[in-house]
């Protein structure tokens, strides 16, 4: 079963391929948030590359307090986010084409075979990583906005 996880892990993040940008876009920003308790801020990088979307977060023991990484599309997909060898626990929020959030979830570090997927409850045109927790702690929830500032714009 082992070997199947490298061949699933890139089917489960397909719609990944479907970034929105195009060649020689900054792959760090900030994304802000507006909430009802007022405006949160993330550095992220930005998975701009195939190898970036499918990777994520795997291998790393921490990620920084107020960081994260986005995915992005083109149109609005039903993208699933697998934990594979994740070691981080993790929460995500997807976001529609009028730049609300959707749905958030929170992520299980997996290192079996074969681990959960999570998915938007609706197609998203895009989605965020953090620490687990950060959107609860920051007052974040489905109907905020999000605005997303590359680096060099």
């Amino acid at each position: 079963m082992r070997r199947l996880a490298p061949l699933l892990l890139p089917l489960l993040l397909g719609g990944c391929l479907l970034y929105r940008s195009s060649a020689g876009v900054e792959t760090s920003g900030q994304l802000l948030i507006r909430t009802a308790e007022g405006d949160a801020t993330l550095s992220v990088e930005i998975a701009d590359t195939l190898d970036e979307r499918t990777k994520g977060l795997m291998d790393r023991g921490s990620l920084a307090p107020d960081a994260g990484m986005v995915f992005l599309w083109r149109e609005p997909t039903d993208t699933t986010f697998g934990m594979q060898d994740t070691f981080i626990p993790l929460s995500i929020a997807f976001w529609d084409e009028d730049d609300r959030i959707v749905g958030i979830l929170d992520m299980q570090p997996c290192e079996a075979a074969l681990c959960p997927s999570y998915a938007s409850p609706v197609p998203s045109a895009g989605a965020v990583e953090v620490n687990q927790g950060w959107f609860a702690e920051h007052g974040v929830e489905v109907g905020d906005r999000v605005e997303l500032t590359t680096a060099g714009a």
